[in-house]
């Protein structure tokens, strides 16, 4: 199955094309760019150098959640919009914290993902890994920094944290057994988006390119602003 994966869910922005388990190509991006001005590029690129077209491809997929409203949205627009047209279920939308414990799926212990969703939170998701493969021990969630702390304390085994939330987290969080990774197993990897939406293909979990839609565990920042806004007239027209 040629599989066309995206990952701009954070600063780093990866984009990937695999055959089955094989990696075709991939680029990954920590330019500072916004992901509006690169990913179309880049995808054309690889395709380009792959000698495979848009038509060839059997499953689009992207990391749809959570993470930067902003470079969510645009990675499911992209996918989207090479998808449009397809009359079968082609695309999935993989979580971008299933996506980055991917890449350690050959350590044993626990792996906890972490994105820095700012205001000392973290989008975290924890996994037990036996070197082969990855059980969810928590949904997607956002949590502090406290929390997760508590939380982790209570292991006496291993852990891994990848994510760009790891700065973040091991500045409140200094426990014996958390291991560092390397930066390349740290960031996104849409080579992982890949393996996990080939994993939702092999389970008939596909959708339209209608159904794929971002995933979100908090409000926007303008959502937010809005709300408060709200808020506040409220409180001056009780008075």
């Amino acid at each position: 199955m040629k599989i066309l994966a995206i990952d701009s869910s954070a600063v780093v922005g990866s984009v990937a094309l695999c055959e089955d388990e094989v990696l075709v190509g991939m680029t990954t991006l920590n330019t500072g760019n916004t992901h509006s001005e690169t990913l179309l590029m880049v995808v054309d690129e690889l395709l380009s150098k792959a000698g495979w077209k848009t038509e060839d491809i059997e499953l689009f997929a992207c990391s749809n959640g959570p993470g930067s409203f902003t470079g969510v949205r645009i990675g499911v627009s992209v996918i989207k919009g090479l998808a449009f047209g397809r009359k079968e279920a082609c695309c999935a939308g993989v979580s971008t914290l299933d996506a980055l414990a991917y890449n350690l799926n050959d350590r044993e212990g626990i792996v906890c993902a972490v994105m820095d969703a700012r205001r000392s939170q973290l989008y975290n998701a924890l996994f037990r890994c036996d070197g082969k493969s990855l059980t969810r021990l928590t949904c997607d969630r956002l949590v502090s920094t406290e929390e997760l702390k508590e939380e982790l304390s209570r292991y006496n085994e291993p852990i891994y944290l990848c994510g760009d939330g790891c700065k973040v987290a091991l500045g409140d969080i200094c426990l014996e057994n958390i291991k560092a990774v390397n930066s390349f197993v740290t960031y996104q990897s849409a080579y992982s988006v890949a393996q996990c939406a080939l994993r939702k293909a092999r389970q008939g979990r596909l959708l339209t390119d209608r159904e794929l839609l971002p995933t979100y565990l908090r409000a926007s920042q303008a959502e937010r602003e809005r709300l408060e806004k709200e808020n506040k007239k409220e409180v001056k027209d009780n008075d």
